[in-house]
C-alpha cells in the first residue's frame, strides 16, 4: 500500500463554500467570485504541499478569514468617496470638482428611468444630445454654437483633427504643454494628422514669428494656455486679439484652448484673474477649448464655443461620435451651466467656488472645533495642532496662487518622529469608511479644512478609528 497522498489532507471546495462564514462571504460577493478564489486558494496549497509533504495546513476558518480579506482589499479599491483634505481643492487623483446638489438630484432622477437624451418630445423625432447644453453655453459666452465632448484634451484633439489634419498649425515655443498623464500639445498634434510648427523662443514670442510662419499650408493659428506653469523674467508673448487679427487677415481660424477656463470673472470672489470663454471670444477667438471639471466646477468635460460654420465641421466629424458624452455629463452639465445664470448665488450654490473663496478665518473656527472634539478620541495616538496653512486650487488652474487657509497638524504618539509611525497615521485615516485623505509635511500629518463643511464627516466615525492599522 503506497504513501498517503499528502493533498488529501486539504479540505474539499464544496465542505468550504459550506461553511457559515463562506455563506456569508457568497451573500456580500457572489457564488461564482467566491467559489473561484476558493479554488485559487486551494491550488496555491496544493503546490505548496508538493513542495514540503510535511507542510502545516491552516484551519479552514483561517482560510475563509483570509478570502474575506482579500475581498475587502479589492472592495477598498473601488470607486467609493473620500474626505480631500490635502489642501488641493480641484484635486485630479480625487476627482476634481465636486458637484452641486441640483446636478446630482436631477441626475438621480434621470437615471431612475428613460431620459429624452435624443429625442424631440415636440416632433417626436431624433433629437440634438448637445441641443439643451448648447443653448445654455451661447447664452452665457454670447458664442454661436458650442458642443461638448469628454475632456479638453479630447476637444483640442477633436479641432486640430477637423480642421487642420495633413496641414500646419505654428504654436509658441513658450505654450507647449504637458496637460497632464503626460498628454503633450505635440503628441496630440501628431495624433490628429497635424504637422507642429514652433515659432519664437520659450520666453519670447513676437507676432512676426508667427507671420513668417504662415503659408499656404497653414490651416489656423492656435493659443495654448499655460495652465499648469508660468514663466517670469525676461518674457513676451503675442496678445491674443493681435493674433486674432492676423489669423483673420489670412482668412485662418483663430483657436485658443484656455485649458482650464472659467465663464466668470474670479476676481469678485476674491480670487485671481482668469481668461473667460467670454474674453477669449471678445478677444477674436473662432474657437475656444476649455474643461467642465475644472474651475467651471462641473463634471468631466471638454466643451468648445464659437462661429457656427466651424462648429458644425467638428460634428460632422466621425471622431465627434467617439468622443460624446453620456447622458450622465449632459445632465450634470446642464445643471451647472444653469447656476452660471444667477452669478450672484455661485458662491454658495457651487462647491467649487465655495471651498476656492472660503477666508481663512472662516476656516479657523471649524478648525478649533475639530482640534477640540479630536483630542479626546486620538489622546493616546496622536498630538493635534492647530495649524495655518496654504491651500492651492489645483488641476494646473492658476499654479502659483495659494490660498491662506486653516488647518490640523497630527503628530503620531509616542514616536512623534518616527516616519514609520507617520504614515501608519496616515493609513489608519485612509482606512476609515470614508477615507480621510491628507498630506505629509515636516514630519506630521496636516489636514487642510478648506473642503471640509462640518466636524461631523470626520468625528462620525472616530470611533473606527484602527490603531495601529493592519500592515
Amino acid at each position: 500500500m503506497g504513501a498517503p497522498n499528502p493533498r488529501a489532507r486539504l479540505p474539499a471546495v464544496d465542505k468550504l463554500l459550506a461553511l457559515p462564514d463562506c455563506q456569508a462571504l457568497i451573500t456580500l460577493h457572489g457564488r461564482q467570485a467566491v467559489t473561484a478564489a476558493v479554488r485559487t486558494t486551494l491550488a496555491e496549497l496544493r503546490r505548496a504541499i508538493q513542495a514540503d509533504p510535511d507542510l502545516v495546513l491552516p484551519a479552514a476558518a483561517t482560510l475563509i478569514s483570509s478570502l474575506a480579506a482579500t475581498f475587502a482589499q479589492g472592495d477598498s479599491q473601488r470607486l467609493r468617496p473620500v474626505l480631500n483634505l490635502t489642501g488641493t481643492v480641484l484635486h485630479t487623483n480625487l476627482g476634481r470638482a465636486v458637484l452641486p446638489t441640483a446636478a446630482i438630484e436631477k441626475l438621480t432622477q434621470v437615471l431612475s428611468g428613460a431620459s429624452n437624451l435624443e429625442f424631440d418630445l415636440t416632433s417626436a423625432r431624433r433629437g440634438d444630445r448637445d441641443g439643451p447644453v448648447e443653448a445654455l453655453l451661447c447664452a452665457i459666452t454670447g458664442a454661436q454654437a458650442a458642443t461638448v465632448v469628454n475632456n479638453n484634451a479630447a476637444a483640442v484633439l477633436l479641432v486640430l483633427q477637423s480642421l487642420g489634419r495633413g496641414r500646419e498649425i505654428p504654436v509658441s515655443r513658450g505654450e507647449l504643454v504637458e496637460i497632464g498623464g503626460s498628454f503633450r500639445i505635440p503628441e496630440i498634434m501628431t495624433s490628429s494628422g497635424c504637422r507642429l510648427v514652433e515659432v519664437g523662443a520659450t520666453n519670447r514670442t513676437h507676432l512676426h514669428d508667427f507671420s513668417r510662419a504662415i503659408n499656404a499650408n497653414t490651416a489656423l493659428l492656435m493659443k495654448v494656455h499655460t495652465s499648469n506653469y508660468e514663466v517670469r523674467g525676461f518674457t513676451s508673448s503675442v496678445p491674443e486679439a493681435e493674433l486674432a487679427s492676423l489669423a483673420h487677415q489670412h482668412q485662418l481660424p483663430f483657436v485658443n484652448d484656455l485649458g482650464s477656463g472659467t465663464l466668470v470673472d474670479l476676481t469678485q470672489f476674491g480670487l485671481p484673474y482668469e481668461p473667460t470663454a467670454q474674453d477669449a471670444l471678445a478677444a477674436g477667438a473662432d474657437l475656444v477649448t476649455f474643461s467642465g471639471d475644472k474651475l467651471l466646477g462641473g463634471p468631466q468635460a471638454g466643451i468648445i464655443v464659437g462661429r457656427k460654420d466651424l462648429i458644425d465641421q467638428l460634428k460632422a466629424n466621425p471622431l465627434k461620435r467617439a468622443l460624446r458624452v453620456d447622458k450622465m455629463t449632459m445632465v450634470t452639465l446642464y445643471e451647472v451651466l444653469r447656476l452660471y445664470q444667477h452669478p450672484q448665488h455661485l458662491a454658495t450654490q457651487l462647491p467649487t467656488l465655495r471651498y476656492l473663496s472660503r477666508t481663512a478665518e472662516s476656516i479657523l473656527p471649524l478648525a478649533a472645533a475639530l482640534q477640540l472634539a479630536m483630542q479626546p478620541v486620538l489622546d493616546n495616538i496622536a498630538q493635534i495642532e492647530l495649524l495655518p496653512c496654504m491651500s492651492q486650487i489645483g488641476s494646473g488652474s492658476l499654479p502659483l496662487e495659494l490660498l491662506p487657509s486653516h488647518g490640523l497638524a497630527l503628530s503620531p504618539r509616542p514616536n512623534p518622529d518616527s516616519d514609520a509611525a507617520l504614515q501608519a497615521l496616515a493609513l489608519a485615516f485612509r482606512r476609515l469608511p470614508i477615507p480621510v485623505v491628507g498630506r505629509i509635511n515636516a514630519g506630521r500629518l496636516i489636514f487642510d479644512l478648506r473642503t471640509l463643511d462640518h466636524t461631523d464627516q470626520i468625528m462620525h466615525q472616530l470611533d473606527q478609528l484602527v490603531w495601529p492599522p493592519a500592515p
